[in-house]
C-alpha cells in the first residue's frame, strides 16, 4: 500500500515537471516575435535552460528566460523576468519583459519607457560594450563609437535600467560561452603576488612588462587619407615626434605596480581597490593623447576601448588624480596623460591572455565634416607576470556588484547628504542650547525643509516609502541580502540614519525633517496660513481615534505583499509620494487629484496625511517606541494649567495633561523654543515674577536696615 502511494506521488511529480517543461503556446508566440523567420522552436534543453530556434534545419539562435540564468534582484526585491533572443553570432534579436515588480514603471512612469528601453537591444551584439546614459550620469542620446554603444536610460528609473542591463548581458554571456562558437572565455590568470625585482622604466619596457605602441604622423595621414595640415587643430611638435605614443600595463602586478608607484603608492592603490578589481594603467604622449581635454574623470574613455576574445571589456577611469599616486620609475618620459582604468565588466578580463586596445581617432575638418579611424593596438604582456587560476564557480563571482558602480556614480550626492545629516545630528544633540535662539531654530528648520524637498526629494529621489518596509520583510523571507537595499545609496543612507535615530529621538526626526512630502505639506500649510484660510482644529476626541487609521493601513499593505506583491503595489498608492516627489505630478489625473487633494486639505488641517493616513509614519512610530531617551522636557505647569505648547503644536502631539505623544511628534522643536523663552513659557514667567518679588523684598529690607 505504501509503495503504491509513493509511486502515485512520483507519477504526479513527473507529470508536473513535464507540464512545467512544456513550451506553452504563449511563450512560443513570443519567441516567434524574436525570430520572425523561425519554423521550429524546440523545448527547453535539459542540459542548459535555452530554447533552440531553427529555420528548417538551420539553427538561428537561442531564446531563454533571464531568471533561469540570472537572479539579480530588482529595486522591489524580486528579479525582473525577461525573454531574450540571441542569434548564433551573439547578436540580440530582441528582449521581451515577461514579469517585473519595479514600482516606478508599474504605477509611476508607466511601462512604455521600460519597453522602449529593452527595445534598444535588438540588433546589438555581445561584442559591443553597452553603456547606459541617464539624466544623472551622462548626456542623453544614443551614439555608436567603435565597439561602444550608448543606450538612452530612463530618467527616475536609473537603478531599474542598470539592473536590466546587467541581467541581460550577464545571462547572454553565459549562453554565448556555453552554446556559441567564438565566445570561449580566456584562460583565467592573475598577477604573481611575489614576483618582483627593482627595475627602471626602460627595463620594464624591454622585458615586456609595459606595452608600447607608436603612431607616426605619416601613418595617421595615410590612415585618414589626407595631411594633418587639412585639420584646424594645432598638432604641436616636429615631424619626427609621434602623433601618439601609448604605454599600457597591468598595474595589479607587483612587478609593475611597485616599480612604477613605489612601495607606498602601490600599497595605497591596492588598499583602495576591491579584491577582484583589475586595473590597467594607460599613459600617452604626443600630439593626440589617449583622452581628450573634455574627458570627464570617472567615466568611460571615448578614444579607447578594450576587447578580448571578441568581447568588449569595460574600461572606466578610477579618478585617482591628485591622490598621491605619482609615477616614479627611473627614466620615465614626460607624459601628456595617464589614467588608471578599472577593466572587466560583464565579459571579465584575463590579464595574461591576448587582448586588443581600440584607439579611436576623430578629427574635424570643419563643424560639419569629421574624419575618423579606429586602429587596433595589440595588448600582450610578458607571461612571466602571471599564473593560471581555477575558473570562478560562476560569472557573478568575478564581477563587481551593480551597487558599487551606482555608489561611485553618485559620490557627490552621497557626500552632500552625509554632510547634511551630520549637521542635523549636531543640531539635535544641541537642541536645548540652540532653542534659546528662536530665530536661529526657525531659520535652520525652514532651510533644512527646503533642502529636504528640493535636494533629497526632487533631485536625489530620496523619498522613503512603506514599500521599503515590506521589501525588507520579503527579503528576509527569501534569504536576507543587502544587495537590493544598496542599489540606491541615498535611500540606503536615509534608511540607516532613520533606523538609528528611531532609538534616540523616535519617529520625529525623519517625519519632521527628512521626509520630502512632509516638507511639502509643511510649506502648503504655511501658505494656507498666509492666505488667511481658516485653520481647522480637529476635536481631541476625534483626533485620538483618527490617528489610529494609519496602523491598519500599514498592516494591510505588509500582509498583502506576502499574498500578492502586484496587489500590494496598487494599494501602496495610498502614499502620494510617487506622484508628488518622484514624478513631480506628471501622471494620470486621478493620482494627481489625490496627491493635490491631500495638500489642499493640509492647508486647512495641518499635515492631515502625516497625522491620519501615512503607513510609513505608523511603521516608524512602532519602532520609535523603543527609543532610549525622551528629549522634550516638561515642567510642573505644563498642562496644568498651561496649554500654550499644546495650542502651538500644529500636529497635536501634546496631550491636555502636558505629556508629549512621541508616536505623533515630528520633533519640530516649537515646544522646546517656547519652554526656553522667558516671554512665552508660563512657568518661566511665574518663576521670574517670584524672583523679582523676592528681589524687591530683599531690597526693601536692605533699605530699612
Amino acid at each position: 500500500m505504501v509503495g503504491r502511494i509513493v509511486l502515485f506521488f512520483l507519477y504526479l511529480f513527473v507529470c508536473n515537471s513535464a507540464a512545467q517543461a512544456e513550451l506553452s503556446e504563449q511563450k512560443k508566440a513570443l519567441i516567434q516575435e524574436l525570430f520572425p523567420s523561425a519554423t521550429i522552436i524546440d523545448e527547453k534543453l535539459e542540459d542548459f535552460p535555452v530554447y533552440p530556434v531553427y529555420q528548417l534545419q538551420e539553427l538561428l539562435g537561442y531564446a531563454y528566460e533571464s531568471v533561469d540564468l540570472s537572479r539579480l534582484q530588482g529595486f522591489a526585491g524580486k528579479p525582473i523576468s525577461m525573454l531574450v533572443g540571441m542569434d548564433i553570432r551573439g547578436r540580440f534579436t530582441g528582449v521581451k519583459v515577461l514579469n517585473h515588480h519595479e514600482p516606478v514603471f508599474l504605477h509611476g512612469l508607466g511601462e512604455e519607457p521600460l519597453f522602449d528601453f529593452v527595445d534598444q537591444y535588438e540588433g546589438r551584439s555581445l561584442r559591443e560594450q553597452i553603456i547606459i546614459n541617464t539624466s544623472n550620469t551622462g548626456s542623453q542620446g544614443r551614439t555608436a563609437d567603435g565597439n561602444s554603444v550608448y543606450f538612452d536610460g530612463v530618467s527616475k528609473a536609473t537603478v531599474s535600467v542598470l539592473i536590466i542591463n546587467d541581467t541581460v548581458l550577464s545571462s547572454a554571456l553565459k549562453v554565448a560561452r556555453n552554446k556559441l562558437s567564438g565566445f570561449a572565455q580566456a584562460a583565467p590568470t592573475r598577477a604573481k603576488p611575489d614576483f618582483f625585482e627593482p627595475l627602471t622604466w626602460q627595463q620594464l619596457l624591454d622585458r615586456g612588462y609595459i606595452g608600447q605602441w607608436r603612431l607616426s604622423r605619416e601613418a595617421i595621414e595615410s590612415e585618414l587619407g589626407r595631411p594633418l595640415a587639412d585639420y584646424p587643430q594645432d598638432f604641436e611638435g616636429s615631424g619626427n615626434e609621434p602623433f601618439t605614443e601609448l604605454y599600457f600595463t597591468y598595474i595589479n602586478s607587483p612587478m609593475v605596480g611597485r616599480n612604477l608607484l613605489g612601495e607606498s603608492g602601490y600599497q595605497t592603490l591596492m588598499a583602495r581597490l576591491a579584491p577582484s578589481a583589475q586595473v590597467m594603467l594607460v599613459m600617452s604622449r604626443g600630439a593626440f593623447p589617449h583622452v581628450s581635454e573634455s574627458f570627464v574623470p570617472g567615466s568611460n574613455p571615448q578614444r579607447l576601448s578594450l576587447s578580448q576574445n571578441g568581447l568588449a571589456v569595460e574600461m572606466r577611469d578610477l579618478n585617482l588624480s591628485g591622490q598621491g599616486l605619482e609615477l616614479q620609475a627611473a627614466g620615465i618620459p614626460d607624459l601628456a596623460a595617464q589614467n588608471f582604468f578599472r577593466t572587466g565588466g560583464s565579459a571579465g578580463f584575463s590579464p595574461g591572455a591576448d587582448a586588443t586596445l581600440n584607439f579611436h581617432i576623430e578629427l574635424s575638418r570643419n563643424h560639419l565634416v569629421q574624419d575618423s579611424a579606429i586602429i587596433e593596438v595589440p595588448v600582450r604582456f610578458n607571461p612571466d607576470l602571471f599564473e593560471a587560476v581555477e575558473p570562478a564557480a560562476s560569472l557573478q563571482d568575478e564581477r563587481e556588484p551593480v551597487w558599487i558602480g551606482l555608489w561611485k556614480q553618485r559620490w557627490w550626492q552621497i557626500a552632500i547628504l552625509l554632510t547634511a545629516l551630520a549637521v542635523l545630528t549636531v543640531f539635535f544633540a544641541r537642541q536645548k542650547t540652540l532653542s534659546r535662539y528662536p530665530k536661529l531654530v526657525h531659520r535652520f528648520r525652514w532651510g533644512f525643509l527646503f533642502f529636504t524637498l528640493f535636494f533629497i526629494g526632487f533631485f536625489a529621489q530620496g523619498q522613503l516609502s512603506v514599500v521599503n518596509i515590506y521589501t525588507i520583510f520579503l527579503a528576509i523571507s527569501d534569504g536576507l541580502s543587502l544587495n537590493v537595499f544598496l542599489l540606491d545609496p541615498i535611500i540606503f543612507i536615509l534608511w540607516l540614519y532613520t533606523f538609528i535615530s528611531l532609538f534616540v529621538w523616535g519617529r520625529g526626526l525623519f517625519c519632521g525633517w527628512l521626509c520630502p512630502f512632509g516638507a511639502l505639506q509643511e510649506m502648503t500649510a504655511w501658505l494656507g496660513g498666509k492666505l488667511g484660510l481658516r485653520q481647522i482644529k480637529v476635536p481631541e476626541y476625534w483626533h485620538r481615534r483618527l490617528i489610529l487609521i494609519k496602523y491598519p493601513i500599514l498592516i494591510g499593505l505588509v500582509g498583502t505583499a506576502f499574498y500578492s506583491l502586484a496587489l500590494a503595489e496598487k494599494l501602496v498608492e495610498v502614499e502620494p509620494f510617487k506622484t508628488s516627489i518622484t514624478l513631480l505630478f506628471v501622471r494620470h489625473w486621478p493620482f494627481v487629484v489625490y496627491a493635490v487633494g491631500l495638500l489642499v486639505v493640509g492647508m486647512f488641517i495641518h499635515k492631515f496625511y502625516c497625522r491620519y493616513l501615512c503607513p510609513l509614519g505608523a511603521g516608524l512610530a512602532v519602532i520609535g517606541r523603543l527609543r532610549l531617551f525622551s528629549w522634550l522636557n516638561r515642567v510642573e505647569l505644563c498642562g496644568s494649567p498651561c496649554q500654550h505648547c499644546k495650542n502651538a503644536c500644529g500636529i497635536n502631539a501634546i496631550r491636555k495633561d502636558g505629556r508629549i505623544d512621541y508616536d505623533e511628534c515630528i520633533q519640530c522643536l516649537e515646544c522646546v523654543v517656547i519652554l526656553n523663552d522667558d516671554q512665552q513659557c508660563v512657568d518661566k514667567r511665574v518663576q521670574n515674577k517670584k524672583h523679582r518679588r523676592q528681589a524687591n523684598i530683599l531690597a526693601t529690607d536692605a533699605g530699612h536696615s
